[in-house]
């Protein structure tokens, strides 16, 4: 059997029976497979928007064969004796503790918050009546932070197609649709993720893997360069490895292993607020048209060198999203965007952020300590101005003018917006710059202007980063591994769980 790959164009409605005839009538072959490798869209003329598809078609009828390359990650199991703790249950966690399972030590997860349907439920209560739940809200519970967000798969990060393959496999296998596998930006949307993470527990309980939710790690104990036991809300475990995915917000764990001796350093992050506009203002700039047949919602990824000191750019952009108090703490105030697989609600969101150096921003050697203090009072602050949940925010034209104008604005936010100058709420290097950045976008997308600003965004990634090594392993330990956000040196769900499966499949290798 032949095989043989086209790139073609196809109308943003086409369907699986024009797909075929069109293949059919460029190869001239009437018997055959195909699968699609990449789907992407070509909007760059408005008056031929269409799906830029690459398809891999085997046939009897085609002579060309080409070289096949398939490399899948194995997974060598064994029974072993070895015990192993992953303590936060997103994906660098989840799939560290998968992976290790499948390979035959004794796992066990622990997660701070619930199980995905009581996290729910106590969500849609802060949402309702602003009763805040310090374990299970937008950043802790079941799945992590990436639950309850847009649920994006694409990743920068190089070299890690063969976890990617693995990832994206066991994703479909849990419930997310085939077109992960293909899509140039793919996405599971929140309503899905739910769904997702319960079928990935129960995987991982089928194969004898063991989650305590619920439960806080509190202290470690430490002998040697090992970690030998660890203190847990509910009592003690004794462990062969430790392996830490506690994700970038849980802060009262990042003091807690500073203060046991595990190194830290200061990194780049950046900071800024979450932009809205009605979605129809953003379908109508970049594709010409209110709407598009057989896509969900137009999407931008925006840039600008700003002040040459502090980028700015867009970042988790949400289309036909909602807006989320996403705080891990009571008495702080942060925002992040959201939205279901349809992306079908009425507004489109955004980060906008300013990069940020915070030696530099305070013309000092910053410790990680203080950095994750400055980090929490910025957060309290935006908290304090309203003293409730409610978003500060303003019009974009009113940030670029630095003044505030009349009149209220829509927003998809649930607990309601208070007018605030927000350039005042932030320190004033950052404002500057976001308002050259902001200009910038206005000059890209039109309407752009008419959009607001809300809120605090802080958790674009940590503001700190573990000193460690390629695999994971925290510098001056033999069996202690800090994986995913929370390590600082991941971002985003395919990043974070690639990171958690090669920390696991080093930890294997050290066995083997």
């Amino acid at each position: 059997m032949g095989q043989k790959i086209l790139v073609l164009k196809m109308p943003t409605d086409y369907s699986q029976a024009e797909l075929q005839i069109k293949i059919s009538k460029k190869l001239q072959i009437k018997n055959f497979q195909f699968k699609i490798e990449n789907k992407s869209l070509d909007a760059r003329n408005k008056s031929n928007i269409h799906w830029l598809l690459r398809v891999f078609i085997s046939s009897d009828e085609i002579k060309q064969e080409l070289p096949f390359e398939d490399e899948k990650l194995e997974i060598p199991h064994e029974k072993r004796n070895k015990k192993v703790i992953v303590v936060g249950s997103g994906p660098a966690g989840f799939f560290s503790a998968y992976v290790l399972q499948k390979a035959g030590f004794k796992c066990t997860l622990i997660e701070r918050g619930s199980a995905v349907d009581k996290r729910g439920e106590q969500i849609e209560k802060f949402e309702k009546t602003s009763t805040f739940d310090e374990n299970n809200n937008y950043a802790f519970g079941e799945g992590g932070a990436g639950t309850f967000s847009d649920g994006k798969l694409t990743s920068r990060s190089k070299h890690i197609s063969i976890e990617r393959a693995f990832i994206i496999d066991e994703y479909i296998s849990a419930g997310a649709p085939e077109e992960i596998k293909y899509l140039a930006h793919p996405h599971l949307g929140s309503d899905n993720l739910k769904i997702i993470a319960k079928n990935l527990r129960q995987k991982f309980e089928n194969i004898g893997g063991e989650i305590l939710f619920d439960t806080s790690l509190t202290d470690v104990k430490i002998q040697n360069g090992n970690i030998t036991e660890i203190e847990i809300s509910s009592g003690v475990l004794d462990c062969d490895y430790l392996v830490l995915a506690i994700g970038h917000s849980a802060f009262e764990t990042y003091r807690m292993l500073i203060r046991n001796g595990i190194n830290f350093r200061t990194k780049n992050f950046a900071i800024g607020c979450r932009m809205e506009h009605s979605q129809s203002i953003i379908n109508k700039a970049q594709w010409g048209i209110g709407s598009l047949p057989g896509v969900k919602a137009a999407e931008y990824r925006l840039s600008s060198k700003a002040d040459g000191k502090h980028q700015v750019y867009s970042f988790c952009m949400c289309p036909g999203g909602m807006v989320v108090p996403a705080t891990a703490y009571a008495g702080s105030n942060i925002v992040n965007g959201m939205s279901m697989y349809g992306r079908d609600a009425e507004f489109a969101n955004a980060a906008c952020v300013a990069s940020l150096n915070l030696n530099e921003l305070l013309n000092r050697e910053v410790s990680a300590l203080e950095s994750l203090d400055w980090v929490e009072k910025l957060e309290q602050s935006f908290y304090n101005f309203t003293n409730s949940y409610q978003a500060p925010y303003c019009k974009i034209e009113d940030f670029i003018g630095a003044k505030l104008s009349s009149g209220n604005s829509e927003s998809s936010y649930p607990l309601g917006l208070t007018k605030a100058p927000l350039w005042e709420l932030l320190p004033e290097e950052i404002s500057a710059a976001l308002r050259v950045g902001l200009m910038d976008f206005n000059r890209k997308i039109k309407g752009f202007d008419r959009g607001i600003l809300l809120g605090l965004e802080s958790k674009t990634s940590s503001s700190i980063q573990v000193l460690r090594d390629r695999s994971g392993l925290c510098e001056g330990f033999r069996n202690l591994f800090m994986l995913g956000e929370g390590s600082g040196f991941a971002g985003g769900i395919i990043s974070s769980a690639a990171d958690g499966v090669k920390g696991a499949m080093h930890i294997v290798e050290l066995e083997n």
